[in-house]
């Protein structure tokens, strides 16, 4: 296939301004990731949203076709180092490892871990790129909508407007959200009745239990992901939430409750029952079935896994022996630059496993040996699906599940036991897993650079780059997040303690904090004597991979898992796969997350649902139909990106003490019942505008269709 822009022609391409844009979306895409990724558990491909940011930039600049692929290409890898942080990071906080989140040290160890694992999938890459992308088996998707993106561009089209229109919309909605302008969410506990007979009083009703009913969130991010997901895995994730919200709390909350409630509860008292079955019985249930369907996604990819394992060896092998020519469009890292930064991640797991986890020197050499293992094999095994179905279905969790349990029977083989042992189990399978992540956005990248005809060692130095930022910068956002989580509502509990006139905090262990002495206290410290449910694994940052990943880790190592609500969660995860259910990880992630996320994933889906049937009815020819689609996906990841964005903004206000509130000045205390009917009117809004927009701009229906950009 004769690229874009032939190999014999040299455009401006590595420049200044390129690199520097590319780094700048993938810090922010990157954290916009983090964001999503810890509230939703769920991240979206940075590629098609970094190449219209990417395009229109450059074309203000009078740039060329070569510098909007750098550019893309350096800000999508974002996406993945945040993929990689959000799965096993706040697994160290969740595991209790570490008691506080941010200090030098594990500032530090984050930073290099990413670093590592970034390097390492880049230099995988570079061995596997030619033989990978060069594949007429491997499709690669969305690596030919991303490149059709450009090559649109340079036609005169544009989808910029519909991503930043989308971007404004939901930055604004979230402001007036952090702001409690209005009611972000509806939960009410139904009371349920039942007779008892007493041989004395006769019938008698009494309250025996219920169900909480909640709405969906108010977030345009959750609806933007239904809509990318569809409706079909919308109602996949929010049926997670309706087993969990709708059979297991209710039913677990009828045998306790006699127990927990021998005089009666008002409605809060069962509410916060609720929550507690949840947070302490079901979410282990639903570990248990993300195990499982975890093991069945990569069963269900055997036989493409061991097609890339042989693919993979030999392309190796190929590689090494300088089978290449010397084209531009085909010219890779040296061969010695490859040995040498995989050797760097190997040395770099050496260190961290040895110094900072303190296992003895020969641990942390079979832990540098097994993390070199595994992510040569998952790096290509990533890029080998990325090539059939797209860096959005890419397995990640699954593979980095196999990486952690590999290397927890290695480290329990090897006599490690302890904070030491679960430190070293993540430790290393942060690394594959960010290593397995980069690796596949990198070739779905380079695969939108071959079509282009960008060259190979370029886009890899410029990753290199954007890697070794994200990784000492991505640190900063999932702190923002965690601590600004634990300051606002520790805000909010201080003001309530206040009101009650309470003086004095009095922690489990005895010791009595005034409340302004509390005040002064670090973010993790002030979570533990509030008794907060707040930071990662709580019900705003439920974070369900990597309490998946802190969960197996400590339970493999240290002998402590919870195994009969997982095996309980197991069995669950085989009743879905007997019943065939499509995706039995995803309906487990839905019981992990709060109801009215998967609700709002599930409306977004509904809408998606919605615009396909308008268009059929309409009907629209396929190439009305693909601009429907890449119109709609756009305007989904603007509403993500910007909702995610301002979150940030108003975590890190929350973070350095700055706390805004406009509810006093119009509802007084937030609690009128017109509050909440300002959140469905905006539901409203964003469903009308997800539905309307796209299908307003089909086109006409002689224009001729460009590829379908749907993740």
């Amino acid at each position: 296939m004769q690229p874009f822009v032939p190999s014999d022609q040299n455009l401006r391409e590595f420049s200044l301004r390129a690199v520097l844009i590319g780094l700048v979306m993938a810090v922010v895409l990157g954290s916009a990731n983090a964001y999503l990724g810890l509230k939703a558990g769920m991240t979206i491909a940075a590629t098609y949203p970094a190449a219209v940011i990417g395009m229109a930039l450059i074309k203000l600049m009078k740039g060329t076709i070569l510098e909007e692929n750098i550019a893309r290409t350096v800000g999508s890898i974002g996406e993945s180092i945040a993929a990689g942080a959000i799965f096993t990071l706040p697994a160290f906080v969740i595991s209790g490892i570490w008691p506080t989140f941010f200090t030098k040290g594990h500032y530090l160890t984050s930073s290099l871990v990413m670093f590592a694992g970034g390097v390492l999938g880049i230099m995988f890459v570079a061995l596997l790129r030619r033989v990978m992308v060069e594949d007429a088996e491997l499709p690669y998707p969305e690596s030919i909508a991303a490149a059709e993106i450009h090559k649109a561009g340079a036609r005169g089209g544009s989808g910029t407007k519909f991503l930043f229109g989308a971007m404004g919309i939901a930055a604004v909605i979230q402001g007036l959200v952090q702001v409690q302008l209005f009611a972000t969410a509806w939960e009410k506990f139904i009371q349920f009745k039942v007779a008892s007979i007493n041989l004395v009083q006769g019938l008698k009703a009494k309250v025996a239990g219920g169900l909480l009913l909640s709405s969906p969130g108010i977030s345009p991010a959750y609806m933007g992901v239904g809509y990318i997901i569809g409706p079909k895995l919308g109602a996949l994730n929010f049926s997670g939430g309706v087993l969990a919200w709708g059979l297991l709390v209710p039913m677990i909350t009828y045998f306790l409750a006699p127990g927990v409630f021998p005089n009666g509860a008002s409605n809060g008292d069962w509410i916060a029952l609720s929550y507690s079955v949840w947070m302490n019985i079901v979410r282990p249930i639903a570990i248990g079935g993300m195990l499982v369907g975890a093991g069945f996604t990569l069963f269900k990819m055997r036989k493409s896994l061991a097609t890339g394992l042989t693919r993979s060896v030999s392309d190796v092998k190929k590689a090494a022996a300088g089978e290449h020519t010397v084209e531009r469009v085909n010219k890779d890292l040296p061969f010695t630059w490859v040995l040498g930064g995989i050797a760097f991640a190997a040395v770099v797991t050496f260190l961290v496993t040895w110094k900072i986890f303190a296992v003895a020197p020969l641990v942390a050499l079979v832990a540098a040996l097994v993390m070199v293992i595994l992510g040569f094999f998952f790096a290509a095994i990533s890029g080998y699906l990325v090539g059939i179905m797209g860096s959005s279905n890419n397995p990640i969790s699954g593979l980095t599940l196999t990486a952690l349990v590999v290397t927890a029977l290695v480290m329990v083989a090897l006599g490690v036991k302890g904070n030491a042992g679960v430190a070293a189990v993540l430790g290393v399978a942060a690394i594959v897993c960010v290593s397995a992540a980069v690796a596949g956005e990198m070739l779905q990248d380079l695969k939108a650079g071959h079509i282009l005809g960008g060259t190979p060692w370029r886009m890899e130095l410029g990753d290199i780059i954007g890697v070794a930022l994200v990784s000492f910068v991505l640190f900063i956002p999932l702190m923002v997040l965690h601590e600004g989580d634990i300051k606002a509502q520790a805000t909010q509990k201080l003001a309530q303690l206040q009101a009650q006139q309470v003086q004095t905090v009095t922690t489990t262990d005895g010791k009595v904090y005034t409340l302004d002495q509390v005040k002064a206290l670090p973010a993790d410290q002030e979570k533990t004597v509030l008794g907060l449910d707040a930071g990662f694994g709580s019900k705003q940052l439920a974070a369900p991979q990597a309490g998946l990943m802190a969960l197996l880790s400590k339970g493999i190592v240290e002998g402590k898992m919870a195994w009969p609500l997982i095996i309980v969660g197991m069995m669950l995860g085989l009743a879905f796969i007997l019943m065939q259910v499509k995706s039995p990880m995803l309906v487990s992630v839905g019981m992990y997350l709060p109801l009215e996320t998967t609700f709002a994933i599930f409306l977004g889906g509904v809408i998606k649902g919605v615009v396909t049937m308008a268009a059929e009815r309409r009907g629209l020819n396929e190439a009305q139909k693909v601009r429907v689609e890449n119109n709609g996906v756009l305007l989904a990841a603007g509403l993500i990106a910007g909702e995610a964005l301002v979150g940030l903004l108003f975590a890190s206000l929350a973070f350095f003490d700055v706390n805004f509130r406009l509810t006093r000045f119009i509802w007084g205390q937030g609690n009128a019942p017109g509050a909440f009917w300002i959140s469905v009117l905006i539901l409203l809004g964003i469903a009308v505008y997800l539905v309307r927009v796209p299908l307003a701009n089909a086109g006409a229906a002689d224009e001729p269709a460009p590829p379908s950009a749907n993740f």
